[in-house]
């Protein structure tokens, strides 16, 4: 079976723009153009910037059009923490809603980061993060299926790291992160209870193990002024 269409239509935009098609910081074509380039409708078409946005390697820029992306500065933090382990530390209590949870292709960059075998699935989910019932953060989090076969959904989207200790007796290693700010689209602040337009830290992060295999690939986004990040060297 084939990746989806929009699938598709990001990988091979994915590769114009790695070959210098557009440069960055230059204004990509109108999604109604691409459409009508790729043959499919602007619901299909608007997936794949979408995808390509949530990569960070596109930019939407309200009532100006999608941009390709300035490179961003990237900080390494140290050590691996779970979200549910960060507030418990806190003495807060974490707790998760799951918005989205399926089987899927993944995206060339998704392939590519979690060093996937062609015909590999993944597991993508999306899911509110809080801490005394207040929403922290939204996260979409990609994991290769196979990792994670004979798992609940409930252990999964519950604590995967934990999950991933007790029953498979695997550990985190390391991580590499890149943080930049953003504003809240009107979809993302409804999911955090904040305002469109407000201020965002989005992260996008790959785990690895301890024997050095990605694990999961995580893009998410959190609440301005109820979380901060902190630089170790």
């Amino acid at each position: 079976m084939g990746s989806p269409v929009y699938i598709q239509i990001h990988n091979e935009l994915r590769e114009n723009i790695e070959a210098g098609k557009w440069q960055i910081g230059e204004k990509i074509p109108a999604e109604r153009e691409l459409a009508a380039e790729f043959g499919v409708s602007r619901m299909t078409l608007r997936q794949a910037i979408q995808t390509l946005v949530d990569d960070g390697i596109l930019e939407r820029r309200v009532g100006a059009g999608t941009y390709v992306a300035n490179r961003k500065v990237q900080e390494k933090m140290a050590g691996v923490t779970s979200f549910t382990e960060l507030m418990q530390a806190l003495g807060k209590e974490p707790s998760s809603k799951t918005i989205s949870y399926h089987l899927t292709f993944p995206s060339q960059n998704e392939a590519e980061t979690l060093h996937l075998q062609p015909g590999e699935r993944v597991l993508r989910m999306e899911r509110i993060r809080y801490g005394n019932q207040i929403p922290i953060c939204y996260e979409a989090a990609t994991i290769p299926a196979s990792l994670v076969e004979g798992f609940s959904k409930e252990e999964i989207t519950t604590s995967f790291f934990k999950t991933l200790a007790d029953k498979a007796n695997l550990y985190p290693g390391h991580a590499t992160q890149a943080v930049s700010a953003v504003s809240a689209t009107e979809r993302i602040a409804e999911y955090l209870g904040i305002r469109r337009g407000d201020a965002l830290l989005r992260m996008n992060q790959v785990s690895y193990l301890q024997d050095g295999r990605p694990f999961e690939y995580v893009h998410s986004q959190y609440v301005g002024n109820r979380f901060e990040f902190v630089l170790e060297k």
